[in-house]
C-alpha cells in the first residue's frame, strides 16, 4: 500500500470509467460522469488521503480515507460520538477483481485508523451496489441506517466498525 501520486490520475480515471460502465450493467447509478471526478482524486492526493495498491506494476485499487463525514450522517445513530475515519471513493481495477484487493483496502483502513488513534470507521454505499455492500459486511462492518444524497433516487446504506 502506498500514497497515491498525481502520476496515478490517468490510471485512476481509467478504473473509474470501467467501474461506472460495469455499474451501469446492473442499473447502479452510484457513480457517473459527475462523481467522482478527476478533481476529487487530485484533491485527495494533495491532502495525502488517497492510497493505492499495485499488482505487477499496475494500479490495482485505491481508497480515500479521511475524517470528512457527509452532513447526512448526522441523521443516524452511530455507536460512538468520537472522531471517526471515513472510507470514500474506493475502487478495484476490474482486471484485478476477485483477488482480495477490496479486502486489502478495507483492512488498510482499519490499520490506518488505529495508527491515527481512531477506533471508529464509517462507510456508505448505494443500496443497489451489492458487491460493495457484501464486501463491507464481510469486513465486519455493522449496518447503521439509510441516507439519501447525491440526488440519487435510492438510499445509501451506512455502516460502521468499532475497532
Amino acid at each position: 500500500m502506498r500514497k497515491a501520486v498525481k502520476e496515478d490520475i490517468r490510471d485512476i480515471m481509467q478504473v473509474i470509467k470501467a467501474t461506472i460502465e460495469e455499474m451501469r450493467t446492473y442499473n447502479n447509478t452510484q457513480w457517473d460522469e459527475n462523481y467522482p471526478r478527476e478533481e476529487d482524486f487530485m484533491s485527495d492526493i494533495e491532502k495525502g488521503e488517497l492510497f493505492a495498491v499495485d499488482r505487477e506494476g499496475k494500479l490495482a485499487g485505491f481508497v480515500c480515507i479521511n475524517k470528512i463525514e457527509p452532513i447526512e450522517y448526522n441523521e443516524l445513530n452511530w455507536l460512538l460520538n468520537k472522531d471517526a475515519m471515513v472510507v470514500h471513493r474506493m475502487a478495484v481495477n476490474p482486471n484485478c477483481r476477485r483477488s482480495g484487493i477490496g479486502t486489502e483496502l478495507m483492512k488498510f483502513a482499519d490499520d490506518f485508523a488505529l495508527k491515527n488513534s481512531i477506533k471508529h470507521l464509517k462507510i456508505d454505499t448505494y443500496s443497489i451496489n451489492t458487491k460493495m455492500n457484501d464486501l463491507i459486511r464481510k469486513c465486519n462492518y455493522n449496518f447503521v441506517g439509510e441516507i439519501y444524497f447525491l440526488g440519487r433516487e435510492k438510499p445509501f446504506f451506512c455502516y460502521e466498525k468499532v475497532l
